[in-house]
């Protein structure tokens, strides 16, 4: 897989993909990570990529031709599954839409910026809008790294217990159980009698029934 990211401040991204999960899926080939600075494609020796919208009103908007040249730049490569434009006005991002781009071969991530960008990019280029919440953050660069973070765990080889990833919440539709691991016992307090018997049936009719009572009590939307 290869993920492009568009950002009119790039480092951001640098101390994400350069650790971690991230990081070891880059060593392994597993991912090709190319970062893309948006000032490399301004048309003005300032390298200004912004400016105030037409109309009148507070803040600036990234201009069509930095991101027209970079973008369709790029297009002329190599084909793209999708392009992605990170926005608090995007489709709320869930579980199923880090399953569905893991399986995706080249995938652009558009970090906005400021005010954010210039109607006709999105109308013209971007084939996908993804939000990360309602709320609104300076740039689109952490949206995009946490895109980025949820689809790499999901490929092969990426994390090194591939089932661990299958547990996660929201995996099946439900939040995850509570975990423990060692001591048995910290200040009077004792792992569940169920997880240290060995009965492996029994472990998993314990999580799923705690599973969906967290999920009952925290999140019942996600509950049919």
């Amino acid at each position: 897989m290869r993920v492009d990211l568009l950002s009119a401040v790039p480092q951001q991204f640098e101390s994400v993909i350069s650790t971690s999960i991230i990081q070891r899926a880059r060593t392994k080939g597993i991912i090709e990570i190319v970062v893309h600075n948006l000032h490399d494609y301004a048309t003005d020796r300032f390298k200004h990529i912004d400016d105030a919208p037409y109309g009148g009103g507070a803040g600036m908007v990234l201009q069509c031709e930095p991101l027209f040249a970079c973008i369709e730049g790029l297009m002329d490569q190599r084909t793209y599954d999708e392009i992605i434009y990170l926005a608090p006005d995007g489709v709320p991002f869930q579980q199923s839409h880090a399953n569905e781009l893991s399986l995706k071969t080249n995938i652009m991530l558009l970090a906005g910026h400021y005010k954010g960008i210039d109607q006709r990019v999105r109308d013209t280029l971007i084939t996908r809008e993804i939000s990360i919440g309602d709320y609104v953050l300076s740039g689109g660069e952490l949206p995009a790294l946490v895109v980025l973070d949820a689809l790499v765990r999901l490929l092969p080889g990426a994390i090194s217990d591939a089932e661990s990833a299958l547990d996660d919440s929201f995996m099946d539709g439900l939040l995850s159980a509570p975990q423990y691991t060692r001591p048995a016992v910290f200040r009077d307090m004792p792992v569940p009698d169920v997880l240290l018997s060995g009965n492996h049936a029994k472990v998993r009719e314990w999580r799923l029934d705690q599973a969906l009572r967290k999920t009952q009590e925290r999140r019942p939307d996600l509950l049919p």
